[in-house]
């Protein structure tokens, strides 16, 4: 396959003086400026290149950033291979689990004016909870043993289940063409499977969250990320659904298998390019590599991009430190537990992958997207790329390999 780049352009260039205005704090810099080798980058580009060549993904565009600046965006292979459209830096991507972070700096904007506390019971909001109970091995049910808070739904330690479960499959829970109401009352069904508190289990929370957002500010829950989020860090691709404008830049998912050639991979019944009913917070949002890098960029600065604030520092400090307990942890892997933000986050270096540092945190989408925050170089990555499995090759790992080697000379 011809080796595809897109030429570094900001989106400011395309969006006036606005978006000019807006994506100044993360102007382009040369990477030895802030202490990073581009040989070493450039490492970046021919792996992604390798893997558009053996057909492991169709395209990707990646983007690192230190010390606030930006010292690498690539765009390499095709965003839809049918019809031959070229990966650009502005290329949409379904980013599903990414999506729970945004909903949770929602949440926190809304505790920080002080709607809710996290030991609040969700019961408080939404009375629908009051009928929750626990399901036993013996598959009896019980009370639980006390009730789900706000910090459980956000730490993922409220007993709930993955929106792909088998028992949510098997009850019909989740569906693009319900509301957020009616995926309340639909998750309430089902019993949890722990009491709440007592275990991680990664799962639908974020949606919950969705709803109380609502609630809480007295808005459709896009609306509140529009007006409290996206539109004032300037993440003008990042929505619910792709607008007709956007679908030239919707890049298509491919299924891959070793030695075979990409496929056509269909993953919702409702798709992207159709505004859903359920604006889903665990999984539900599209964006670019630069939007995200915005909102990352917010995050490390400590809840302030440019001038702007979304959080204060101490909310972004809170957020993004681990809340899980000691035995919490067991159910981790890579010596990573869980923070407020809905990121993992390293606590162990010894047992995480080579060259990880304590606190930098990271999270991903089940269709291949990732971003990753290391504050203790100041360095975020943001990778977007669309293919079942999501990871081929440990591509996600290499990378950070090579953003770490290049940030080591």
């Amino acid at each position: 396959m011809e080796k595809l780049r897109a030429v570094w352009l900001w989106p400011c260039v395309l969006l006036g003086a606005v978006a000019a205005e807006a994506q100044e704090p993360l102007s382009r810099v040369a990477p030895e400026a802030v202490g990073l080798e581009a040989q070493q980058l450039d490492q970046v580009t021919d792996l992604l290149e390798q893997f558009v060549a053996q057909q492991r993904i169709a395209g990707a565009v990646v983007a690192v950033a230190r010390r606030g600046r930006v010292a690498y965006l690539e765009a390499v292979g095709l965003q839809d291979l049918e019809i031959g459209a070229r990966m650009t830096e502005r290329s949409i991507f379904r980013i599903y689990s990414m999506s729970k972070t945004v909903t949770a700096v929602a949440a926190m904007i809304l505790f920080e004016e002080g709607r809710f506390q996290l030991s609040d019971p969700v019961l408080n909001f939404l009375p629908e909870f009051g009928d929750v109970v626990v399901l036993e091995e013996d598959g009896s049910t019980r009370p639980p043993s006390r009730a789900i808070t706000i910090e459980d739904l956000l730490l993922h330690t409220a007993g709930l289940s993955h929106r792909s479960s088998r028992e949510y499959r098997e009850a019909g829970v989740r569906s693009r063409a319900i509301t957020l109401s009616e995926f309340v009352d639909n998750i309430v069904r089902v019993p949890l499977r722990s009491d709440p508190g007592t275990r991680y289990r990664y799962s639908a929370a974020p949606t919950v969250l969705g709803r109380l957002v609502e609630i809480w500010s007295g808005q459709r829950f896009d609306e509140f990320l529009e007006q409290r989020i996206l539109g004032p860090l300037g993440m003008v691709d990042t929505r619910f659904w792709v607008t007709d404008e956007q679908r030239g830049r919707f890049a298509a998912v491919y299924a891959s298998s070793e030695g075979e050639a990409l496929r056509p991979h269909r993953i919702e019944e409702v798709p992207f390019t159709q505004r859903p009913a359920l604006l889903e917070g665990a999984v539900g949002l599209v964006s670019t590599v630069p939007d995200f890098l915005r909102l990352s960029q917010m995050l490390l600065n400590g809840g302030d991009l440019g001038g702007v604030r979304i959080l204060r520092a101490s909310t972004v400090s809170r957020m993004t430190r681990n809340g899980l307990t000691e035995s919490m942890l067991a159910n981790r892997r890579g010596g990573s537990g869980w923070a407020l933000a809905n990121v993992s986050i390293v606590v162990d270096p010894e047992a995480a992958e080579e060259g990880a540092h304590a606190g930098e945190y990271r999270w991903d989408g089940s269709a291949g997207t990732e971003f990753w925050v290391d504050p203790s170089t100041e360095t975020i990555v943001v990778t977007m790329w669309q293919s079942s499995p999501a990871n081929p090759g440990r591509l996600r790992q290499q990378i950070r390999a090579l953003v770490r080697e290049a940030i080591a000379r």
